[in-house]
């Protein structure tokens, strides 16, 4: 089979390139520090801004998935470097780009997302995300490389931990039947693209040529609340109801005097205080991949943090 170039190595990229083993195909794994072997995975240590080391990296590949990001409050300094260091890649070697995108660049909307609405947001992570992908898009619309972007809302599922929204500040304390706490309002419909669907999705695209040159969202479930996920996990969990409250204006300010992450979420605050639904339609009419059900991804999601806390004490 194929080789292909996964870089990151975070829940996205571990995900694809696992899968992407298990299909049989030659990986190797592009992170900054590198990472001991396993089955049908190689993983390379070098940073990925240099194009010179990523081109030389990528030589035979017939894809190169782009599942790395900057850490959150660095996002407008480093993502640009990145992109056009593996755009650059992409189009000396050939391999067909697929990118990990996100929602952020369609800012605040009014209505579900579909991949036809503009990408509008005015907030600095937003624009970046914009950016990055425009910058790809007009590379392939020149000829010069082949480019696809999947965009996913926030992630859930087995391997999402401390980003995750519905992860380790959650799982933990749902598993012990105690309340948990919640950005925004737990009430307003939110979507949640499960982490095996997106990586099935990143797949299913770079081998279908008709994908190329636009961006798709993932195949997603329909929107549920916090609470409703949260209502979901407990029950299956058989810990008993389990309280979801909201964080107070208070809290999140002193929060954020401490943590990077806190301050830089106040940007996309609205996609917690405010209807977030993604529109997967476009995908599902034209490929393969379903969106998992949601009682098997939150079975699967459950079964994965009991036995992560159990092997970590």
């Amino acid at each position: 089979m194929s080789l292909s170039i996964v870089i990151g190595f975070g829940p996205a990229g571990a995900a694809t390139a696992r899968l992407l083993a298990e299909e049989g195909h030659s990986v190797r794994v592009v992170t900054k520090s590198g990472r001991s072997p396993e089955p049908g995975i190689e993983h390379l240590a070098l940073d990925a801004t240099d194009s010179k080391q990523l081109i030389e990296a990528s030589q035979g590949a017939a894809a190169i998935y782009s599942c790395a990001a900057p850490p959150y409050h660095r996002w407008a300094s480093e993502w640009p470097p990145l992109a056009s260091s593996v755009c650059a890649a992409a189009e000396a070697t050939g391999a067909v780009l697929v990118m990990l995108g996100n929602l952020y660049g369609y800012g605040p909307v009014d209505g579900p997302m579909t991949e036809k609405l503009p990408l509008a947001a005015t907030g600095p992570k937003g624009r970046v995300r914009a950016a990055v992908w425009e910058q790809a898009q007009n590379l392939h619309e020149q000829g010069r490389l082949k480019a696809v972007e999947v965009r996913a809302s926030d992630f859930f599922g087995p391997g999402v931990t401390d980003g995750g929204h519905l992860a380790a500040r959650v799982m933990p304390r749902l598993l012990r039947g105690k309340p948990v706490s919640t950005l925004g309002d737990p009430d307003t419909p939110h979507s949640w693209s499960y982490l095996p669907d997106v990586a099935r999705a990143l797949v299913e695209v770079a081998g279908e040529e008709r994908a190329w040159g636009r961006a798709w969202h993932v195949p997603t479930e329909p929107a549920l609340s916090t609470r409703e996920m949260v209502d979901r996990l407990a029950a299956q969990a058989e810990t008993g109801p389990v309280a979801v409250r909201r964080l107070s204006p208070a809290v999140l300010g002193v929060a954020s005097v401490f943590s990077p992450l806190i301050r830089e979420l106040k940007e996309v605050r609205y996609q917690f205080d405010r209807p977030f639904v993604a529109d997967s339609s476009a995908y599902e009419a034209e490929f393969a991949v379903r969106a998992t059900p949601v009682d098997e991804q939150v079975k699967a999601t459950v079964d994965w943090w009991r036995d992560r806390l159990a092997s970590t004490g």
